[in-house]
């Protein structure tokens, strides 16, 4: 297929930017998006034009670094689905695909479809872990956890710190991020000890990034590829309302 590119352009944060137009030709629908980038990339670079820059990492859905938006929608809309997921054959022949970075204030962008997300980073290292003196490895089962209790929590730890949440809310609010780790530990045994100053912590850090607030249009987790609940974002409200009221 043979397909017209949209594509942002921008060399640092202070730049201004602009879409520039190019060719993607000859590209087999069973390619991933980001093999289709690299053929345009193998192009542009036997023309003496500069490559576009783009993050990735595992190109299977794990880490969570194909940070982009196609046509508007982070990760391109096909539910459940990373960009380096994102097939070719949900595109048409002739086709015309915008390609942009994820916007938001605490994602500034290093250079054309590349920001910097460490402001995610720096929320986990706020509070995003249990304090324990581990000694030797305990078995797996020696605190006993209920099943809807422990699959409640795999399902928060599912969430893969991609930022799409973040790039679809009006608000470029990180509510659903924050949350699913704060109820990933919150959930279980080992967490509940530190939960009260874990959600203060990660919550006042989420605020100094510049994060947005939810304000409960649910496209954080229509976009989300690994489909984490808005639930625990009621879920973070309670809990910090817990710690609120113990202070």
């Amino acid at each position: 297929m043979n397909l017209t590119l949209l594509v942002w352009r921008q060399e640092n944060a202070q730049d201004k930017g602009r879409l520039e137009t190019y060719q993607a030709n000859d590209i087999n629908e069973d390619m991933s998006f980001l093999e289709m980038l690299d053929v345009v990339n193998e192009d542009l670079v036997k023309k003496g034009i500069k490559p576009i820059h783009f993050d990735h990492d595992c190109r299977e859905g794990i880490c969570g670094a194909c940070s982009l938006v196609i046509n508007g929608i982070p990760h391109g809309g096909k539910k459940g689905c990373t960009t380096c997921e994102l097939r070719m054959r949900n595109f048409k022949n002739g086709d015309t695909i915008t390609i942009e970075p994820f916007r938001a204030k605490a994602f500034p962008v290093i250079k054309d479809l590349m920001v910097d997300r460490s402001a995610l980073d720096r929320v986990m290292y706020a509070g995003g872990f249990v304090s324990v003196n581990t000694g030797g490895t305990p078995d797996a089962n020696a605190i006993p956890i209920q099943k809807d209790v422990a699959e409640t929590a795999m399902d928060a730890a599912a969430c893969i710190g991609c930022g799409a949440c973040v790039a679809a809310c009006k608000n470029a609010s990180a509510m659903l991020f924050v949350s699913a780790k704060v109820g990933h530990l919150a959930t279980l045994p080992q967490g509940k000890v530190e939960a009260r100053e874990r959600v203060r912590i990660m919550v006042t850090q989420m605020d100094a990034e510049g994060f947005g607030n939810c304000t409960n249009y649910y496209e954080c987790e229509a976009v989300c590829p690994k489909e984490i609940s808005i639930k625990f974002i009621a879920k973070l409200n309670r809990e910090r309302m817990k710690a609120v009221v113990a202070r």
